[in-house]
């Protein structure tokens, strides 16, 4: 699964891009406030079994605050964030929605899943494949399975959950210590090398951002 740092890589990269000039160290840790928000869910496991992935990385959430800021943007003079923290903030929150779809929830529909429609329905969707073109095959797609096949287990928060830092399990015993029982705790970082690609591109890019004029005047006569 994705770290909540590469998730915060992700959620860096996009502020970067999307918040121009108002790009600045306050606006930095309410984009990763919004991008890691998902994440919390993980918290509710030792009582609601199933409920990371589940609570926090629904969709209706990022619905439910997109339909509010359309409905309050659309209110001018009357709108409740202008009038709370001027344009800066409408649109700080529109970007940070945008990071909490974009980068706390969509990375993990694509690895591992998400309970994207919960709790209305209660399961667990994956989008993973590949779409390519072949001179042979012509465009080949995998992502949407279209074809026939014995219906499987549909995984929901009754049959299903992902292991989280919360949980403890056995390690791997190995030829050193065979009969030695331990159990660890993973805190994931990167666990693929394109992750931790991802995390050192933001690590570059999000402080050279925030740097902005005294970076860009290195390049001026």
């Amino acid at each position: 699964m994705p770290s909540t740092i590469v998730h915060l890589a992700i959620g860096g990269l996009l502020g970067a891009a999307l918040l121009g000039d108002e790009f600045d160290r306050r606006s930095v840790l309410v984009i990763f406030a919004f991008t890691a928000l998902p994440d919390v869910d993980v918290f509710a496991e030792p009582i609601f079994a199933g409920a990371h992935r589940s609570l926090g990385h629904t969709f209706l959430l990022p619905a439910v605050l997109f339909a509010f800021l359309i409905w309050d943007t659309r209110r001018g003079v009357a709108s409740v964030l202008r009038g709370r923290f001027g344009v800066r903030g409408v649109k700080l929150a529109w970007v940070g929605t945008f990071c909490l779809l974009g980068a706390g929830i969509l990375p993990d529909l694509l690895v591992g899943g998400v309970n994207a429609l919960y709790p209305l329905h209660d399961r667990f969707y994956t989008v993973d494949g590949r779409l390519l073109y072949s001179t042979d095959r012509g465009w080949v797609q995998t992502l949407v399975d279209l074809s026939p096949s014995e219906p499987k287990q549909t995984r929901t928060t009754k049959n299903f959950e992902f292991r989280t830092v919360l949980d403890a399990a056995p390690t791997q015993r190995t030829a050193e210590t065979p009969d030695e029982k331990r159990v660890e705790r993973i805190f994931p970082v990167a666990l693929t090398g394109f992750r931790f690609g991802i995390v050192l591109l933001s690590a570059v890019v999000v402080p050279v951002r925030l740097a902005g004029n005294r970076f860009t005047g290195l390049f001026e006569e």
